[in-house]
C-alpha cells in the first residue's frame, strides 16, 4: 500500500471552541458514521485541512468519548428503628457505666439520659489501677467529648440534647441528656431519700411522668434496684448490649454429627484420596453452607465404619474433610495419654495441630480439659521441640473469702491458684513406669524448668515468641481481658483457653457475656483456630455423678 502524499502546507491548531464541541454530548440517538473504503488516503490527508474544514474528518479519529453523566452520590441509607413509635429514654445506672464505658454508644436510636447522681458516683471511682477505675475514667472521656460538641455549635443547648454520633460513633442514632435541673422527686416514706440508688429511682419515676407518651426505661446491673423499681412500677431492664449470646446453649460446639442420609446425598460427586496416612474427601450438598473451617464432624451408624473427620477447606459449594489420627490408640499416645472418648480425640487432634494458633476447650468439671492440654504441650516442648517452653496462667477469683496476700516471688504468689497444674503434672510424672524413681525424679524435673507460671496483671505490653501458652478458668475472663491476653501472642505461639461455663466466679459475668464465649463465638470459622466442647467426664464415677445430681 502507497504512503500518502506529503501534507502541502503547516498544520493548524484546532481552537477550544472545536475540543468543546467534540466534547459535548449529541442529541437524540447516536448514529454510526459509514466511511467509504475507497477514500483512505483522503481522510489520511485532511488531517492537515484548515480547523472548520476538518472537523468532520478528525471526529472519527481524534474524538474523546462523550463524557458520561455522573451519577448523583449514593445518599446514605437511613436505617429503619426496630420500634414503632417515639424513641426510648433509657435511664443508666452508674454499674453500666462502670461495667461497660461504650455502653453510651450501644442504644441506637434510643436516647440515653444520665442522672447528676450517676457522675458523682463515676467521680468517686474514676481512682486507682483497677478495671473499674480503668472504665469510670474512660467513660469521663467520652462524655467530655460529647459535651464538647456545644462549642462546635455555639446556638446549642445542653437541656436539648447532645448528638451522640458527634464523635464518629455512627450507629447511634440518640441523643444524650444530663439532669440540668432539680425534678420532683416523689419517692415512699420508706426508701431512704439520701441513697443514691433511690435518687436515681426519683428521676426515673419524675421523667416519666413528665415524658408521658414515651417509654422510660431504667437500665440496671444491680438486680435490687431493678426489683425495686419494678415495685415502684417503673420499666427497669438489665443490660444486654455485652452478651454475645442470649442462650449459652446456642454457643458453637465445634462438633456436628452427620446425618444417617449423608453418604446418599453426598456420595455422588464425592472425591477421595491419600495423603501422609489419612483420606480426604471432597464433598458438595445440602449439609456444606453449615459446615465450618476446622469443625469436627463424624458419622457413627451400626452395622458401618464410623467415620471422623475434621473440616479443612471450604471453597464455593464444596467441602473437604481429613480423617483423624487416632489418639484413643495407645500407639499415638501423647505423653502418655490417651484419649478415652469422641471429644477428647477431637481436642487431641486440635492441640496437636500445628496450623490451629488459637483453641479453646470448655466443658464440665473432670472431662480432661487440663490434663490433655498439659500432655500436649510437654509433647511439643520437651520431644518435637516446636516450642520452647510453657505459659501457663488464670484468673486469680477465690471460690470463698479470700486469704489475703501472699508471700515471695510472682511465681510462689500463683502456686496456691495453680494445684491444678500439680495435680496433673502428677498424673503425668506417673506414666512413664520404665524409667524408674530416680529417672521420673528427673523427668519431673525438667518438666518443670519448662513451666513458667505467670499472672494476669503483668501481662499489658508483654510479646510471647515460640511459647505454648495455656489460659486456665478463662471463663472468669472479661473480653476486654480476652483480648488482651490473645493479642500477646507473638510467631510461632499457640494459645489454648480452657474454662467450665458453668463455673463464673466474677461478679456482672455470664455465660453470655464472659470472655470465653465472646472468643469461641469471634474465632470459629478462622482457618488457624479451632474449638471442642467435651461432653462425657473422665476423672471418676463419684465426680460424674455428683455435677449431674447436685
Amino acid at each position: 500500500m502507497p504512503l500518502p502524499k506529503p501534507p502541502a502546507k503547516r498544520a493548524s491548531l484546532l481552537t477550544p471552541a472545536d475540543f468543546d464541541s467534540q466534547a459535548a454530548p449529541k442529541p437524540g440517538k447516536r448514529t454510526t458514521q459509514k466511511h467509504p473504503a475507497a477514500e483512505p488516503a483522503s481522510a489520511a490527508l485532511d488531517l492537515y485541512e484548515p480547523p472548520r474544514e476538518a472537523a468532520p474528518v478528525i471526529a472519527p479519529v481524534l474524538a474523546r468519548p462523550a463524557p458520561v453523566a455522573q451519577r448523583p452520590a449514593a445518599q446514605p441509607k437511613a436505617r429503619k428503628p426496630r420500634t414503632a413509635g417515639p424513641a426510648k429514654l433509657f435511664v443508666l445506672d452508674t454499674n453500666v457505666l462502670m461495667h461497660d464505658p461504650m455502653c453510651v454508644f450501644r442504644f441506637e436510636e434510643h436516647d440515653v439520659y444520665l442522672p447528676m447522681i450517676t457522675l458523682e458516683e463515676l467521680d468517686d471511682h474514676k481512682k486507682g489501677m483497677s478495671e473499674v477505675a480503668r472504665n469510670a475514667r474512660q467513660v469521663s472521656r467520652d462524655l467530655d467529648a460529647l459535651a464538647a460538641s456545644l462549642t462546635d455549635n455555639p446556638g446549642a443547648d445542653m437541656a436539648d440534647g447532645l448528638p451522640i454520633a458527634h464523635t464518629g460513633h455512627r450507629e447511634a442514632g440518640g441523643k444524650l441528656f444530663f439532669q440540668t435541673t432539680l425534678l420532683d422527686v416523689d419517692l415512699p416514706r420508706g426508701l431512704p431519700q439520701g441513697k443514691a440508688d433511690n435518687q436515681i429511682l426519683g428521676v426515673v419515676k419524675a421523667l416519666r411522668d413528665q415524658h408521658t407518651g414515651r417509654e422510660v426505661v431504667l437500665v440496671s446491673k444491680d438486680i435490687n434496684m431493678r426489683i425495686k423499681a419494678r415495685a415502684l412500677g417503673l420499666a427497669a431492664e438489665d443490660y444486654f448490649n455485652d452478651k454475645t449470646l442470649d442462650d449459652g446453649d446456642l454457643l458453637y460446639t465445634g462438633v456436628q454429627s452427620l446425618p444417617s442420609d449423608f453418604w446418599d446425598l453426598h456420595g455422588k460427586t464425592m472425591e477421595s484420596w491419600n495423603q501422609g496416612g489419612l483420606t480426604y474427601y471432597r464433598i458438595s450438598g445440602p449439609l456444606v453452607p453449615s459446615l465450618l473451617i476446622n469443625q469436627f464432624v463424624f458419622l457413627e451408624a451400626p452395622g458401618a465404619t464410623p467415620l471422623y473427620a475434621k473440616v479443612t477447606e471450604i471453597t464455593g459449594k464444596t467441602a473437604v474433610l481429613r480423617t483423624l489420627r487416632e489418639y484413643t490408640h495407645q500407639k499415638n499416645a501423647v505423653w502418655g495419654v490417651t484419649a478415652r472418648n469422641r471429644e477428647q480425640n477431637f481436642g487431641l487432634n486440635l492441640l496437636m495441630d500445628p496450623d490451629c494458633d488459637f483453641i479453646t476447650l470448655t466443658g464440665t468439671a473432670g472431662t480432661g480439659k487440663t490434663l490433655m492440654t498439659l500432655a500436649a504441650a510437654l509433647s511439643q516442648v520437651m520431644d518435637d521441640r516446636r516450642y520452647t517452653e510453657i505459659i501457663v496462667t488464670r484468673v486469680t477469683v477465690p471460690v470463698g473469702e479470700d486469704i489475703g496476700f501472699l508471700p515471695g516471688t510472682e511465681e510462689e504468689k500463683m502456686s496456691p491458684w495453680m494445684g491444678a497444674l500439680d495435680d496433673n503434672l502428677e498424673v503425668l510424672s506417673k506414666t512413664d513406669g520404665a524409667a524408674g524413681e530416680w529417672g521420673r525424679a528427673a523427668t519431673n524435673d525438667l518438666v518443670r524448668s519448662k513451666i513458667k507460671i505467670k499472672s494476669l496483671n503483668f501481662m499489658r505490653g508483654r510479646t510471647f515468641l515460640n511459647k505454648f501458652v495455656i489460659i486456665d478458668e478463662a471463663q472468669n475472663l472479661t473480653p476486654k481481658q480476652m483480648k488482651t491476653l490473645i493479642t500477646r501472642a507473638g510467631p510461632g505461639t499457640k494459645i489454648v483457653c480452657l474454662g467450665n461455663l458453668a463455673q463464673i466466679d466474677t461478679p456482672y459475668l455470664t455465660e453470655g457475656s464472659s470472655g470465653l464465649t465472646y472468643a469461641v463465638d469471634r474465632f470459629k470459622g478462622w482457618p488457624h483456630s479451632g474449638h471442642v466442647t467435651l461432653a462425657r467426664g473422665e476423672r471418676s464415677r463419684l465426680a460424674d455423678f455428683a455435677s449431674e445430681v447436685l
